[in-house]
């Protein structure tokens, strides 16, 4: 029997989950091999025997000097070397960011994302996918695009929120894994988190995903198809085949 396709899941706390977006692969077909490096779980040396790696977001900063961040953030180059699908979520796309040579760092104002806010396609981000016009963020740090990133979407407080570079690494830094189960936790452990400025409301969280995570999910399983088919690896072993 053929062994499933592998995604490789980059997690930050103990209870930190890849959420819908982990169900959405699995029921595509593929098997989740789960690492957590900040507690010593190694990172791959190839992505030989996957078909995409995700890194999910935490409560750190793709600033801080833990090594477990600089390793990850080294270690992405792993998949761009190879063209493997990389996707980076929240801190993760600020880790790719960082190994891209761009810079992360807070609001000028001071300002926060927290709860859901508009989303507004590019002309490049339209040809790509329809994107949802609503999404769940959860972070107080932006990113600048580096060179020779294509931006997919803007934000409303902090401008650039997904982007792609060598068409098989995407970075979104909104939350489209997010579950209700999620959201009541986030909120319950982050609650002083919602006086921050521009921060909404706990009822706004919560009433905010029943209203708008249809959309979400529908976007998401074709996204997720639309990601891994830019695999890259294929397309070199033929062209040495030629």
């Amino acid at each position: 029997m053929t062994a499933a396709p592998k995604i490789l899941i980059v997690l930050h706390q103990e209870t930190s989950s890849p959420g819908k977006l982990g169900q959405m692969l699995v029921r595509k077909g593929f098997t989740l091999d789960i690492r957590r490096p900040r507690f010593g779980d190694p990172l791959p040396d190839t992505m030989a025997g996957y078909s995409g790696a995700v890194i999910f977001g935490g409560p750190m900063s793709a600033n801080d000097n833990d090594d477990f961040v600089r390793r990850e953030i080294e270690w992405i180059g792993v998949c761009l070397r190879e063209g493997a699908p990389f996707l980076g979520i929240c801190l993760g796309a600020q880790m790719l960011v960082k190994h891209l040579g761009g810079d992360v760092c807070t609001h000028c104002d001071g300002a926060v994302e927290i709860g859901f806010y508009k989303l507004e396609p590019t002309e490049s981000g339209r040809q790509f996918i329809d994107w949802p016009r609503m999404v769940y963020q959860w972070h107080r740090e932006g990113f600048d695009m580096p060179t020779g990133c294509d931006l997919l979407a803007r934000g409303e407080f902090f401008e650039n929120q997904a982007f792609r570079t060598q068409d098989t690494a995407f970075g979104l830094q909104f939350h489209s894994e997010l579950t209700y189960a999620m959201a009541c936790r986030w909120t319950t452990h982050g609650a002083s988190r919602m006086s921050l400025p521009q921060a909404r409301p706990r009822s706004d969280h919560l009433g905010g995903w029943f209203r708008y995570d249809p959309v979400v999910r529908e976007w998401l399983w074709g996204f997720l198809d639309l990601w891994l088919a830019q695999d890259r690896r294929a397309l070199a072993g033929n062209i040495r085949a030629a």
